[in-house]
């Protein structure tokens, strides 16, 4: 979003930083601080000084954040996962999938669930200096862990969310234990199922390079006396491109994903050895793939001394890989996936439009459980949270004698544009609801 305005651009900013920390929210933010600054310039044209405005508005933060902590956050140890599904809900319910919020919110907890990992020991030093100011966090257990020991991280990029069109919205899925990728078969001869055995599960090579027919270079002349010479250079060059397939199959792979191009001729060799390919594949989505398996991403077969071979550590691992048609096209699933902590989810929606806003609202659903799970503590909605913080505010001025007073009782009603918006969106008389919210905490404070 591009604008001018120094005002503006703090807005975009700040809203794409509550974006990128939290990932719900962003249009709370936005109008909570367009209010501080409609108020705050209000203030400037009485006559008090700016630094008096930004000190006064430092001190209700510094007052607010320690009240919040202090009296309204909740442990997740005392919750269970009705508390998360409900909080998920509160993310989708001004989306375009509120009313199957019931349906996703399920869905984004699930989801969140199965990427669930032991945190690092930094993560976990990390945590210990952050418990100093905030001891009521760390000592929190995670949901379903007795031991504070037990930290856990979820990784929202270890879960890919896959579209497809056609269908209901309520017929999304997800895939707790395997991967989908958004690709096909490069030829019909190939197998559309591969599955294990006890002793060998199916093995996966991942690439970033061509697989086409060996050429020599542009510039290079050959100067041959007989032509059949240039037959056994045409032939030289299918046999490198043999052997270079020979050894991706000589390693034991069953099914072979590039980001690039696969020719004819590789195509009839993967056919022959039954191996399953799938060319011009998302590069972003192998290297979900290959976390998910255990794999690598292999950019060259050439080691350090110009020879040719295929590291077996690269190989992503899993129990089966099927095609599957999903809407009007077919898609690779990756089942059973060795590696760990990646999941998938597919949304089904009737057109392009439909699945973007889906995403987006479940992308804000994922964040919200996930920041939930790791901070461990929660707090009530619907404008509880800002009436609860006006109130405490406009108490916590009177207590100061200077002219930042001002500031802060401007700093409490801002706040209350939360639970306005809220009321006004719900079709209701805003003046008469906030001010009953406002009796109700004042009488829960006094």
């Amino acid at each position: 979003l591009e604008v001018e305005h120094p005002a503006a651009r703090v807005l975009v900013d700040l809203a794409q930083l509550q974006d990128h920390e939290v990932g719900d929210g962003t249009t709370s933010v936005v109008i909570i601080a367009a209010e501080l600054l409609r108020r705050g310039n209000e203030l400037v044209k009485t006559g008090i000084h700016p630094t008096t405005v930004i000190a006064g508005f430092r001190s209700a933060l510094k007052a607010a954040v320690a009240y919040l902590k202090k009296e309204m956050v909740l442990n997740v140890s005392d919750l269970n996962d009705d508390h998360l599904i409900q909080a998920a809900k509160t993310s989708m319910s001004s989306k375009i999938i509120g009313k199957e919020a019931d349906f996703f919110a399920k869905l984004a907890v699930d989801a969140v669930k199965s990427v669930q990992m032991k945190a690092s020991k930094a993560e976990r030093v990390e945590a210990m200096f952050e418990g100093a100011s905030t001891a009521q966090n760390a000592d929190a257990p995670t949901l379903g862990n007795a031991s504070k020991k037990e930290r856990f991280k979820y990784p929202l990029s270890a879960i890919h969310i896959l579209k497809a069109h056609g269908k209901s919205s309520l017929d999304s899925h997800l895939i707790a234990d395997g991967f989908a990728i958004n690709a096909m078969r490069a030829s019909q001869g190939m197998p559309t199922a591969v599955d294990s055995t006890p002793d060998k599960p199916v093995k996966i090579a991942m690439l970033d390079m061509n697989l086409q027919r060996h050429r020599m270079a542009m510039g290079i002349q050959v100067t041959v006396k007989d032509p059949a010479e240039i037959e056994n250079i045409k032939k030289r060059e299918m046999d490198i491109t043999k052997e270079r397939i020979q050894k991706i199959i000589d390693g034991g792979a069953k099914v072979v994903l590039t980001t690039k191009g696969v020719d004819d001729l590789c195509m009839k060799y993967f056919v022959e050895a039954g191996i399953i390919c799938a060319r011009r594949c998302n590069k972003d989505d192998l290297k979900r793939l290959a976390k998910a398996t255990g794999g690598k991403v292999v950019v060259t077969m050439a080691d350090m001394e110009g020879n040719e071979s295929f590291d077996s550590d690269c190989f992503g691992v899993c129990d089966s890989v099927r095609e599957e048609r999903i809407g009007d096209g077919e898609m690779l699933y990756a089942y059973g996936c060795k590696g760990g902590g990646a999941s998938t989810v597919v949304l089904r929606g009737a057109n392009e439009y439909m699945l973007d806003e889906m995403d987006r609202a479940l992308h804000d659903s994922l964040c919200v459980v996930k920041r939930m799970l790791e901070s461990n503590t929660l707090v009530a909605g619907g404008g509880a949270v800002e009436a609860a913080l006006s109130v405490y505010l406009e108490d916590y001025a009177t207590t100061l004698e200077t002219r930042e007073q001002l500031a802060i009782q401007e700093f409490a009603d801002a706040l209350l544009v939360i639970p306005k918006t809220l009321a006004v969106n719900a079709a209701k008389d805003s003046s008469e609801l906030v001010a009953k919210l406002r009796s109700a905490h004042a009488k829960s404070q006094n």
